[in-house]
């Protein structure tokens, strides 16, 4: 990895170390970091988390947590580090170097958060990415089987959160239905009259099964070629929570 940027997210409040070529984290990791409950207390996991897009945010959000994150890539463990070092997250935020498929046997039910932005496609289904993207864009995991890793590592009635494409809900919903309960969904759109792009789903482990619930989307633009919705300004500028009620 050559060439580093250093990138403020929140309008400065955090740093971010990505690669110049490669994943860099953006709309996704910030909703994934806005849709943790700030009032959260404990021990929380990201599973696969880069270079700290949603973790170093999410850090910041959280102050009564303790996260470890959980990366594949050496390098982008690396850089994760770094980011949190030079956000002063000393003792709050540790980086370790393992997958959704290498969670320690003695995590199992360890965690009271467990959240994840796992690579949304299946191998052989796009054409392959670019330089630095493969292991972001591409499952390693299969995705039941990294949701199950999420759970394996979740205590009993702990938060389960996931930013996913909408394309693949059924597949989460599949696995979510037989282990957790209160299970949410927020479809979130670019724009009004476009079709969801990307869910946020929020669940409980081992809670009883119940309906589901969908919330009213929310939108990323005003309109296409629009600017920004207040809502989307307020998660991206101002470290804004996402209001699951």
């Amino acid at each position: 990895m050559s060439e580093i940027t250093c990138d403020e997210f929140y309008e400065g409040r955090v740093q971010i170390y990505q690669p110049v070529k490669g994943f860099r984290a953006g709309t996704d990791s910030l909703l994934l970091a806005a849709a943790l409950d700030e009032k959260s207390e404990g021990r929380a996991l990201e599973i696969g988390c880069g270079a700290g897009g949603a973790i170093l945010p999410a850090a910041y959000r959280l102050p009564n947590i303790k996260f470890s994150g959980l990366e594949l890539d050496p390098d982008m463990a690396a850089l994760a580090r770094k980011g949190a070092d030079a956000n002063g997250y000393f003792g709050e935020v540790e980086i370790l170097d393992g997958s959704a498929a290498s969670i320690p046997a003695d995590w199992q039910n360890e965690f009271d958060l467990v959240f994840s932005n796992p690579p949304f496609f299946e191998t052989g289904t796009i054409p392959a990415p670019g330089a630095g993207k493969h292991g972001a864009y591409l499952e390693s995991v299969p995705l039941k089987d990294w949701i199950n890793a999420m759970l394996f590592a979740l205590r009993p009635k702990g938060t389960f959160v996931m930013v996913h494409r909408a394309a693949d809900l059924a597949r989460i919903l599949a696995v979510l239905e037989r282990q957790s309960g209160e299970i949410t969904v927020l479809p979130i759109h670019s724009y009004p009259g476009a079709e969801a792009k990307r869910v946020l789903v929020r669940a409980r482990k081992a809670l009883r099964s119940g309906p589901m619930r969908l919330l009213e989307p929310r939108y990323l633009y005003k309109a296409k070629g629009a600017d920004r919705t207040e809502w989307a300004l307020a998660l991206q500028q101002d470290g804004a929570g996402i209001d699951w009620n």
